[in-house]
């Protein structure tokens, strides 16, 4: 008999968890057989750990990881990945916004033999901004670096024990799951959700965490930047070798005099701020050689909570 472990990262969930344990016990955990429900704590200052260890007290199936301090998503992922017992495994999100009966028909397309499922949004009940933004993000990806990643984009996905090998060998920093699970090629299906506006707690997915997934998933998975680059280089050297030919015949042949101060300073800081761009470019590039030289992991697990059936 197959068993299902559920990975939910947890930042700053206090408001939801009980919440979403009780609309999992309602709705899918009866269904499922054998399961277990792995919380990882990724470094929450609030109630959290608390509230985790009131639901282990409730489901004699529930593991909690506590990592020593706030490492991301991505490596809460991985922790919960690493420590979890199923022949699959799916990420499930704290907040709410998906229901939790998206697992149940994930769990049933990895049983017809499909390694990779894909949970994609069939619509959004959120600002329009923020859908605006999110359709950009995921375009630009299909564009410059994976054209399998769906339309509306994922915020979950079942895998494998397979999969979970090769994400565990992989050991990447400063780049997205997701998109490392879509680099490995099995066979994938999706399914399709609506995806809810938040109704409890407030979202931690910050502007600065936005910018640098779209960052991580440019530089990790395309050449795109390193193109943009040398693209940019040769038209700024063709326009500049335009320009000083058509100075030189108007000077010869009409005898125009040669602008001075103003159009220099122009040129000069246009350049200068072109080239500051492609060396904080080639920066990203060289933080991350370094960071993956230092060979640090990326998660510190600090202490884990097997499940109460597993001690007695």
């Amino acid at each position: 008999m197959s068993k299902i472990s559920i990975i939910i990262p947890v930042y700053f969930s206090s408001d939801t968890l009980m919440d979403l344990y009780e609309d999992m016990k309602a709705k899918i955990l009866g269904k499922l057989g054998d399961y277990e429900l792995v919380f990882v704590d990724d470094g929450s200052e609030d109630e959290s750990w608390t509230i985790m260890n009131q639901i282990r007290d409730l489901d004699e199936n529930v593991k909690l990881v506590k990592l020593s301090r706030n490492f991301g998503e991505h490596a809460a992922l991985l922790a919960g990945f690493s420590v979890c017992t199923g022949d699959c495994a799916v990420t499930k999100q704290a907040d709410l916004q998906e229901d939790s009966t998206l697992i149940l028909d994930m769990y049933e397309s990895w049983k017809k033999g499909n390694k990779v499922v894909l949970a994609v949004r069939k619509s959004r009940d959120e600002s329009r901004v923020k859908v605006f933004f999110a359709n950009m993000y995921y375009a630009l990806v299909r564009k410059f670096v994976n054209k399998k990643m769906p339309v509306g984009g994922c915020d979950c996905y079942l895998i494998d024990r397979k999969v979970i090998e090769v994400l565990e060998r992989l050991d990447e920093k400063n780049s997205s799951l997701t998109l490392q699970v879509l680099w490995a090629g099995f066979k994938t299906d999706m399914v399709y959700f609506d995806r809810k506006d938040r109704e409890k707690g407030k979202s931690r997915w910050t502007l600065a965490k936005k910018y640098k997934l779209v960052v991580d998933s440019l530089i990790s998975f395309s050449y795109v930047p390193v193109r943009f680059m040398i693209i940019v280089g040769t038209l700024f050297d063709i326009g500049a070798v335009i320009l000083f030919i058509s100075v030189l015949a108007e000077y010869f042949i009409n005898g125009t005099p040669i602008a001075g101060w103003a159009s220099l300073m122009c040129v000069i800081l246009c350049a200068s701020g072109l080239i500051l761009m492609m060396l904080g470019i080639l920066g990203e590039y060289v933080w991350r050689a370094l960071d993956a030289a230092r060979t640090r992991p990326p998660f510190i697990i600090d202490e884990v909570e097997k499940p109460r059936a597993e001690k007695e």
